[in-house]
Formats: structure tokens, sequence, C-alpha cells
């Protein structure tokens, strides 16, 4: 889409932009740092690397590899570490700090419970340290000037048979900081339709809840998560594009499901850096994003694993920037679409839009404006104008 305002936005003024993250797995997103200091007061020796820059780059390079096993052992060293109050909380409380500093203005952030039970902790007790370390880092970030809403998504491991007993949990804290409930994990053999319980009882009790869908299996993983399933959003949902063919002469025509995800307005939580890593796409300029973009589809902007991916909401946007030429307008157009699509109550989300974001995106076009007149108009010296 054409924007008046057609120049790119710096790195600066992609950090200083309000960004709205809705795909972003807390377990996938702790400080290097972090993650060999909660090894150390844990007991636990199994790290590939202790120095913290080293384990960063591991991180990367493993799921950078191609390799399934590599990918998720990454995660299995992130939640040995993340099995105490204490550390649950930290790493919850550095979340929200993290993505404040870095122009986030509302967050959900999804985690499973029954991931960090393996020192005695209940459910509640896991959702309540992360609820509490969430308002913590909220409280941290804006004494440095940077505001930000953070709400949970609990997240039921799709090859597991807790589903129920996670959307039960997410029912009862869902006034208590948990927004909604997603289901993750393996999409191959594992369907969501496995899960249907918990999306029956969900839609029952009118809760939200997004399904981890059309990444690795394709346009059924779609379907049945929105046909059978229900779901409000489809966490990543790029393989939608294998619906949509496009002619040489450049005129596409979409498929039924694919029409059905455009006109219901369906949200797409689109992880740019964490599909090429995954071999959902092969590059930036290949990745579906810009062409759902053209044609108008819900599509949001998304990090999935910050350490992983070694990336945060800046850093998608500078590479959508450098690859599709994108403007502030474009960066706008995805923040209204992921704020449209949030889990909280549409008067809040109305709130957000017209008294944050909007704002936000203006002032940054009020600075190009001024650039551009300055430039368009300097000041003459020795012409005589306004001598006396």
């Amino acid at each position: 889409m054409t924007s008046e305002y057609n120049d790119r936005p710096t790195p600066e003024q992609i950090r200083r932009a309000p960004k709205v993250l809705l795909h972003d797995h807390l377990d996938g997103g702790l400080r290097p740092a972090t993650v060999v200091e909660l090894a150390r007061d844990a007991g636990y020796d199994a790290l590939p690397e202790t120095d913290p820059d080293g384990l960063g780059r591991w991180f990367r390079e493993a799921a950078d590899s191609g390799s399934l096993e590599r990918y998720l052992e990454t995660f299995a060293h992130t939640c040995a570490v993340m099995q105490s109050r204490d550390a649950l909380f930290r790493v919850a409380a550095e979340c929200a700090e993290d993505l404040a500093a870095d122009g986030v203005v509302y967050a959900e952030v999804r985690y499973a419970p029954e991931q960090h039970l393996t020192r005695g902790l209940t459910l509640e007790q896991v959702v309540e340290a992360v609820n509490e370390g969430f308002r913590e880092g909220e409280r941290r970030a804006g004494e440095k000037g940077h505001r930000i809403r953070v709400g949970a998504l609990l997240t039921a491991m799709r090859h597991a048979a807790r589903a129920l007993e996670i959307a039960e949990l997410a029912n009862a804290y869902r006034d208590r900081g948990v927004v909604g409930f997603d289901i993750a994990g393996a999409e191959a053999g594992f369907p969501p339709t496995r899960h249907l319980d918990a999306f029956e009882y969900l839609k029952r009790e009118n809760n939200h809840f997004t399904i981890h869908a059309g990444e690795a299996f394709g346009l059924p993983s779609i379907w049945q998560a929105l046909q059978w399933c229900g779901a409000d959003r489809l966490g990543h949902g790029v393989r939608i594009i294998d619906d949509i063919q496009v002619a040489d002469d450049g005129s596409v025509t979409l498929g039924r499901l694919a029409s059905y995800v455009r006109d219901k307005r369906i949200p797409l939580e689109l992880c740019p850096t964490s599909n090429l890593q995954t071999g959902a796409a092969r590059s930036y300029a290949e990745h579906p994003i810009g062409l759902l973009r053209r044609l108008q589809f819900r599509a949001t902007v998304n990090t999935d694993n910050r350490l992983m991916g070694g990336t945060s909401m800046s850093a998608e946007f500078e590479h959508l920037v450098s690859t599709f030429h994108y403007t502030l307008d474009d960066m706008q157009w995805f923040t209204v679409n992921a704020m449209k699509s949030a889990f909280i109550p549409f008067g809040e989300r109305l709130a957000m839009i017209n008294d944050v974001i909007k704002p936000g995106y203006a002032e940054l076009k009020s600075e190009w404006l001024f650039r551009q007149m300055a430039s368009a108009s300097p000041v003459t010296r020795g012409s005589g104008l306004g001598g006396r």
C-alpha cells in the first residue's frame, strides 16, 4: 500500500514506535545471562555453555541448524531452569522489561504451566508466580519511562492429555492476568481435534483461545483449528499461502479456506524469523507476509522465541522494512491489526489504538514531515528578509 510517508523508518524510529506482540513464548525469551545464573542456583549442570555470550550464540545456532532435535533441546534447557517460583517470577519480570524497552506497549506471552512442575510447584503456583512477575516487570518498565501491559496465555501441550485441565486453569485466572488459552507442540500426528473437549469448554465459558496451526503441517491443520475447534486466532497460520494461487500475470486467486480466513478477519500470528528457522519460509523476501499484507489479511508481526531467534519486535520490523520497503504507515497497519485481535475487552483495545498507538505513530510521522519541510525550505542568509 502506498504511503505519503514514503521514507523507510530508521532502526531508532522502529524501536520507538509502539508495537503489539501476540505470539511470544516465555520459555523462548530468556536472557542468556539469566539462564546461566538460574542454572547455577538450581544446580543444573547440563548447559552446553556457561558464558552468557557463548550460550546466546549456541541457542541461535541450534535453532538455525535445521535439526528439530537440536531446536527442541533448546527448550529443554530453558524449562529446566524455570522450575521454582523465584525463577518464574524473575523470567516473567525480565520479559516485560525487555519488551517494554523495545517499544512494545501490549503483549500476550504464552507458556505451558505443565512444563514447570518438576520441583513441586502446583499449576496454580506457576500461574501466580508468572502473573506476579509480569506485574513487577510492568512496574520496573514504568519507572524507566516505558509503559507496557502484559497478559498471559496458558498453553497446553498437544502431545499430552492435560488440555481440559489447562483450559479450566485459564478460565479460573481469566480476570487475574490470564487472557486466553493455546495449544502448542508438534502439529504432525497431534491434530487440534484431539483436544475438542477443551475448546468446547472454553466456548461455553465465552473465553478466548488461539491454536498453533499452519506452521509445519499445512492447510488441514488450519481447517481443523477453525472449523472444528473454533479458534479466535491462528498461531502462525503461515501455510494459508498454500490456498492462494498467483498467476504469471500477477493475478491472485484465493481458495475457499483462504477466502474464509480473509473474509472473517481471522488474525494470523506471523513470526518471520522463526518461520525461516523452522523451514516454513526460505527467506524474508519469500515469506508470505508480503503477499498477505498486500491482500489485506489480518496479518500481525511477532517474535515467537526471542532467545532462539536472536530477535525482537524491532528486529522483525527492521527485516520487513528492509525487504518490503515498509513505512511507518505499514508498521501502524500491522500494529493496529494486532491490537484489534488482542484478547482483552473491546473498549480497552480501542483505547490502546486511539490513545497510545495512533498518537505514537503520528509523532514519528510528524518528525518526518518537519524534516521534509526543513530540507525543502532552507533559510536564505543575507536576503534581507526578517532583518529588522
